[in-house]
């Protein structure tokens, strides 16, 4: 794909799969990850860019099959293959279900200055109205952008340009399918044109030679008791992330499994369930301030998905005090800035 002697940006696009990959198989009934990153290539047609290809063909997974230790392997081969000096930038065709935290993990451990674009679809490659063909263009476009350098991880879809950090899948099956709801986008790609207008700056940085899968997801509902919470521990969960009601609250119920479990040196990190604003420890009668109290740790306005992947990272290299270090720089974070990119 790349031309020797061109002077035209190399672009590596690594493929692991998904809606964007996919073909409905009558037999099994059902849409199945098959195509390979040659065959997405061949759907860009005449939306392809002025920009020499280089594949890699990471996996052929359905997202939801994706798990930590895969994404962590992901995020380090994109690292290693973007060392290349005539590789301008990289794009990751990924599933849907799950790119949001792949594509936040790989923004915590890949340290490059070069852009790093993920971008899926959610039509199947054999449909008439596919989206995957524009979606892949205009991330290519992004990824060669000298204007998205030292910007981290960004995810491209639906001509938005977001951040990995707020990039959220919004709806199930709409081609709008990812959103930015606290902040916005930080640009589109209009008609082959990357237009940014905001630029993430001291971004919080990772350094992590593992991942724990053993951290667990809880989200509460109304009357929650600790059932759940402590079911996780006694299956031997290493940190528990909990999907409180609204600031940060929790029932009283809750608030004394999170303290045995900190007495047992388990670490617990409360989000909201509340897709936008951040949590804090204000109420009592079982609300944050009693969760704080009885050793948990507030992750700002990280949501639950993403929260867990920063306590998978850290919760068996860093001390209690040291997580909550972290969780204060993601809480305190707001790393935009205006940029004027000459149209």
């Amino acid at each position: 794909m790349n031309t020797n002697g061109s002077r035209r940006p190399k672009i590596l696009v690594v493929s692991t799969g998904g809606t964007i990959a996919s073909r409905y198989d009558p037999r099994a009934r059902a849409m199945t990850s098959v195509g390979t990153g040659e065959e997405l290539v061949a759907t860009l047609g005449s939306l392809a860019p002025p920009v020499d290809l280089v594949l890699e063909e990471f996996c052929n997974l359905g997202s939801n099959r994706i798990d930590l230790e895969t994404s962590l392997r992901l995020a380090r081969r994109i690292a290693e293959l973007i060392r290349d000096d005539t590789v301008c930038g990289c794009v990751v065709t990924h599933g849907t279900d799950t790119l949001e935290e792949s594509a936040f993990l790989a923004s915590l451990v890949i340290a490059s200055s070069k852009p790093v674009v993920f971008t899926g679809a959610q039509r199947g490659m054999d449909e008439r109205d596919a989206d995957g063909p524009r979606n892949l263009a205009d991330a290519i476009r992004v990824a060669a952008s000298p204007d998205a350098r030292n910007m981290g991880v960004l995810v491209v879809f639906g001509g938005q340009v977001l951040s990995a950090i707020d990039a959220t899948k919004v709806h199930t099956s709409d081609v709008a399918a990812y959103a930015s709801s606290d902040f916005g986008p930080l640009g589109v790609v209009d008609n082959g044109a990357v237009l940014l207008s905001r630029r993430r700056t001291n971004y919080p940085v990772v350094k992590a030679d593992q991942i724990d899968t053993r951290v667990d997801l809880i989200t509460l509902a109304m009357g929650a008791d600790s059932r759940l919470f402590d079911a996780a521990v006694t299956s031997g969960a290493r940190g528990i992330v909990l999907e409180a009601f609204g600031r940060g609250n929790a029932t009283p119920q809750v608030v004394a499994a999170v303290k045995r479990a900190a007495t047992a040196g388990i670490v617990t990190v409360v989000t909201s369930r509340c897709p936008q604003g951040r949590v804090l420890p204000v109420y009592g009668d079982g609300g944050g301030r009693d969760l704080e109290d009885a050793g948990a740790i507030f992750a700002g306005r990280l949501r639950g998905p993403k929260a867990r992947i920063v306590l998978a990272l850290v919760q068996a290299s860093l001390k209690r005090k040291e997580i909550a270090e972290l969780f204060d720089l993601f809480g305190r974070y707001n790393g935009y800035g205006e940029v004027n990119v000459p149209r």
